[in-house]
């Protein structure tokens, strides 16, 4: 209500989201009534389709990102720094959110260390592609204290304040980073077994599902490469060496299996032996996942993603390393 302080500050980012933010936004105006109201604020990062019009006509404050380098870092600090609520939830503008959420977070943040509550995020259509089938089982946490949250939460506005939000130089991950220092300064994050958000992916191509991983791998590198918080940690520095190594072991595999059998005597055992080493790999990682899914179809999928997936994540590396080589600072790595 007008001159009234909302329970919740809606903040929803997008670029050329069209029709999808249109499905977002009606989302929130449809979630459980709040004690007094919430307000919905759509910040655009330099959309060329009529994103910004469907906010407004869906009653959104609107602001149009003019930063040189617009991304979701920006976007949301934009949104949340003119927000009047006390809490304030973060939603992209490719999801729509489940009407009970903000209910339910708001009931888990009655300890005052908790800086963020998350939910189950999950893909609407996962049957679409094979890329969407398996990106969908990335998104499944356990519940419980966590280190991180992803784009969608409810967030403390005075804990936001504390660390001065997200860091808008990172590429991507500027969700765990800016966790990192939510943590170090005594707060906690907090995933709650709930449905939160139903997600668009939109990856129905090869060439979408290699640069939504590549731009992941970018974002690993420069975490680990740059100093975080006033304990000067370096975020994803082991999960960045570890991706660099099985990478490099999996372009092996992949050498022995097509060039060698070229060199040998007898190519369909070289062949062979290569194959059985990556699918007893699919294998132990369909069966550890087994938690996430009980469609085995979907685990061998999923299997054969976390491993493939070292290939796109590391090639995002080295263009970060390249791109500091040459001086350079890259934009946005759009996928859709």
């Amino acid at each position: 209500m007008p001159g009234l302080k909302p329970t919740i500050s809606v903040v929803v980012i997008g670029r050329n989201e069209g029709e999808r933010l249109r499905r977002c936004l009606d989302s929130v105006r449809a979630m459980a009534s709040l004690p007094d109201g919430h307000e919905i604020i759509y910040v655009d990062s330099g959309s060329s389709d009529s994103s910004l019009q469907i906010a407004a006509e869906c009653g959104a404050q609107t602001i149009e990102l003019n930063a040189a380098r617009p991304g979701a870092a920006s976007a949301r600090n934009a949104g949340w720094r003119v927000a009047r609520a006390e809490w304030v939830l973060f939603l992209d503008g490719d999801t729509i959110l489940d009407p009970s959420f903000p209910e339910l977070a708001l009931e888990s943040m009655a300890e005052p260390s908790v800086a963020a509550v998350w939910g189950h995020r999950r893909e609407l259509y996962p049957k679409a592609s094979i890329f969407q089938r398996v990106l969908d089982l990335d998104w499944v946490y356990a519940p419980g204290y966590t280190e991180f949250c992803g784009g969608d939460a409810l967030f403390r506005r005075a804990a936001l304040e504390r660390v001065g939000g997200f860091d808008p130089t990172l590429i991507a991950g500027e969700e765990p980073e800016m966790c990192s220092r939510m943590r170090a300064v005594g707060y906690t994050i907090l995933h709650i077994d709930a449905p939160m958000t139903g997600h668009d992916l939109a990856i129905t191509r090869f060439s979408q599902y290699w640069r939504r991983l590549m731009r992941a791998g970018y974002a690993y590198a420069q975490m680990a490469t740059q100093t975080h918080g006033d304990n000067k940690v370096r975020l994803w520095a082991a999960e960045s060496r570890g991706n660099a190594i099985r990478a490099l072991m999996l372009l092996t595999l992949l050498a022995l299996a097509f060039i060698a059998p070229w060199f040998s005597n007898s190519p369909w055992v070289t062949f062979g032996i290569a194959l059985a080493i990556f699918a007893a790999l699919v294998l132990r990682t369909a069966s550890k996942a087994r938690w996430k899914s009980n469609d085995p179809v979907s685990l061998l999928y999923y299997g054969a993603h976390s491993h493939l997936q070292q290939i796109p994540i590391f090639a995002g590396q080295v263009a970060f390393w390249w791109d500091m080589v040459r001086n350079q600072r890259r934009g946005l790595i759009e996928y859709k």
